[in-house]
Parts: C-alpha cells; sequence; structure tokens
C-alpha cells in the first residue's frame, strides 16, 4: 500500500506529491491557497495573516512601506501618488479629500487642483494674490470667492504660512483680455478692501504671475531661448523693474532675488539653471515644469495697479517673443514704455512711478 503524508494544517493524509512546503510546513493544496496570499505589487507569497493590506488588495509589509498610505479619514488604502494632503499632512482618498475640501474654504498650501484655462490665446497668465490682515477666514474666503466665480471656478483661496492673517487667493489660468474683461478682479479686490485685507500695505504680501511655458516655443529650446530674453530684460532694467514693483530691497532679497546681469541673454539663463537649481525665491522662478513664476510685485489690491502688473508682465513676454537676443539688449527702458500705449492703466502706472516720459500725474494711495 502507498505511503501517505499528512497536512500540518488540516492533518488529512495525501500523496507526498500533493503537499507543498511553505514557511517549514508541509501543506495541501488546499490549505496552501488557504493560509497565503500573493501581494498583488512584487508577487511575493506571504502568509494570509501577514497581509498588511485589505480585503481588496494583498500586500506584502515592505511593498506597503515603500509605496502605499492608508487614508486617515475611511482608512482605505491608496498609492503614495494618489494620495492628497491636508494641514496636519495626513494623507487621504480622493473621495475623502473632495469631502474635505468641500467643507473648508481655505484650501491648505499645497492644493492644486487641475488648471481651467480662460479665454483664447497661446499665453495664459495665472495670478497669485496674498492678502493680509483680514483673518485666514473660511467665511471671507467663501464671499470672495462667490464674486468671482459666479459664472465659473475662476479662483480658489489657500493658506500661506507667510502671511500673520490672510490667505492667497489663486486664479485659474487666464488670457490677458479674460483677465481684463471678464474676469471681476475690480469687485473682489473691493471686497477684500471691505473685508478688513490689505495687500500692500500689510508688507507682508506678493502678487505672482505664472506664464505658460508653450507660450513661448513648441520646443524647449525654442522656449529657453525666449525664458533667457526674459531674464535679460529683468536683469537689464532691474532698477526700473524694481521701482514698478514697489518692493524694497530687503523684501526682494528675500522673496525675489535677481540673478546678476550678465552679458548675453543665454548666460543668464545658463547661470540661473547651474546656480539657482531648485530655488523659489527669485525675481523670475524657473522651479515650475510647466510655467516660469514673476515673484518680483509687491502686493495690492488697487485694481489699477495690479492690471497694470499683467500687462507688464505681458508686454515683456511679447518682446521677448518678438525680438532677437541683438534687439532685447539693444532696447532702451524709454523705448519699452513708449511701445505701451496699447495698455492705458500701464502707461497711466508707469507715470505714478515716475518711469514713463510724461509730466508727474497726482498718486492714489496703494491698499
Amino acid at each position: 500500500m502507498r505511503e501517505l503524508e499528512t497536512c500540518e494544517i488540516c492533518h488529512e493524509d495525501f500523496a507526498p506529491e500533493e503537499l507543498v512546503e511553505f514557511g517549514g510546513l508541509w501543506v495541501c493544496g488546499a490549505c496552501f491557497e488557504g493560509i497565503t496570499v500573493v501581494c498583488e505589487r512584487c508577487g511575493t507569497r506571504i502568509w494570509r495573516e501577514d497581509n498588511a493590506g485589505d480585503d481588496d488588495i494583498c500586500l506584502c509589509r515592505e511593498c506597503f512601506d515603500d509605496h502605499y498610505v492608508r487614508c486617515s479619514n475611511c482608512q482605505r488604502i491608496i498609492r503614495d501618488e494618489d494620495a492628497y494632503y491636508g494641514d496636519d499632512d495626513t494623507p487621504m482618498c480622493f473621495d475623502c479629500n473632495q469631502e474635505y475640501n468641500s467643507r473648508y474654504a481655505v484650501q491648505a498650501y499645497g492644493y492644486k487642483p487641475s488648471p481651467v484655462f480662460y479665454g483664447t490665446s497661446e499665453r495664459y497668465l495665472g495670478v497669485e494674490l496674498e492678502l493680509d490682515c483680514g483673518g485666514e477666514s473660511d467665511q471671507n474666503a467663501r464671499t470672495l470667492m462667490e464674486i468671482a466665480n459666479s459664472e465659473e471656478p475662476h479662483i480658489y483661496i489657500k493658506h500661506d504660512g507667510s502671511l500673520d492673517d490672510g490667505f492667497e487667493v489663486v486664479s485659474h489660468p487666464m488670457s490677458l483680455a479674460y483677465h481684463l474683461n471678464t474676469m471681476p478682479w475690480a469687485e473682489v479686490l473691493t471686497k477684500a478692501r471691505s473685508l478688513g485685507y490689505k495687500s500692500h500695505q500689510a508688507r507682508t504680501c506678493g502678487l505672482h504671475v505664472h506664464i505658460n511655458r508653450t507660450a513661448f516655443g513648441d520646443t524647449e529650446k525654442e522656449q529657453d531661448a525666449v525664458i533667457a530674453r526674459i531674464l535679460f530684460f529683468f536683469e537689464k532694467h532691474w532698477e526700473e523693474l524694481l521701482k514698478f514693483s514697489r518692493r524694497t530691497q530687503r523684501q526682494v532679497e528675500q522673496w525675489a532675488n535677481r540673478y546678476g546681469y550678465k552679458d548675453r541673454p543665454r548666460e543668464i539663463l545658463d547661470h540661473a539653471k547651474k546656480s539657482y537649481s531648485g530655488v523659489r525665491y527669485t525675481a523670475v522662478n524657473l522651479t515650475n515644469a510647466e510655467t516660469i513664476e514673476v515673484r518680483l510685485f509687491r502686493g495690492t489690491l488697487k485694481y489699477t495697479s495690479f492690471v497694470a502688473t499683467l500687462q507688464l508682465v505681458n508686454r515683456i513676454c511679447d518682446c521677448a517673443v518678438c525680438l532677437s537676443d541683438d534687439e532685447m539688449k539693444a532696447m532702451s527702458w524709454t523705448t519699452f514704455a513708449a511701445g505701451c500705449t496699447q495698455h492705458p492703466e500701464l502707461v497711466q502706472y508707469l507715470k505714478e512711478r515716475r518711469l514713463y516720459v510724461n509730466d508727474p500725474v497726482e498718486v492714489e494711495a496703494e491698499v
């Protein structure tokens, strides 16, 4: 009679070839399938009781620790790259994050929804306007969003740790024409003032403008050539732009420092990439993959100054796209300013800051 061996789990007898060795035990096929599972990431078979996943996904401990987290709200297991994080830096799944965001108007600093592009243009400007002295108030944030988002979801509002008692208003990318003609910035800024917010006068606030890199060309080489000319313009006309910005020298050194003048545009770009890699606090921040960010300007709740800032950035981009390196190098500030006549708000602001060849004008106080 053929000799049988016993499964060490169910204690039934089986032919030797019907048993499988796992973890030092000889078990039958049914028990093997019942007490072990396969990690869905690396394919390693583990004891079922050692499953670090859940009923929906089996994971070994190493794969879970390296590639997954558990939603702090519903306990669902999610991949690291799919996790969202709130102010307390705890992970959330998409559904719980959506519920969390719907309860709060002021989002966490890391909040970044998919961009919505407004207007018809190759060039889009995204605004980050910091407001202070009026409170990091959900109610106030909702009030501003009700104005800005009455027709479309134009803005969202985030926490900003650099502010004393306020928040940051962030727009989705818009064409310049859309900013000027459709987006209700005048009403938003007026309401912000009535709620007690300050921007220029707070001394803590900036006005940052993002421009999509694709507006500068189809290839990285084409984009870099235009970006190099933008950097050159900022370095060549630094004194005029610093005056335009309303920033103090100390504020610039802290939040929007310069790269330093070089004789050719490409030299400045190469220097920026080499010596300032990963550094955000520069006048023109290059660390974002999809945009460049102009950080030089002081915040404002004065509508004409706000609009003039967008018009200036757009005009600089126009010159950098249309002119050659030599033409950009030869252009004086007077020539640049004389070409701004299609933007009355910009011309008025240049006159107010004594940056336009014209008679002095009366200046309304910044807010």
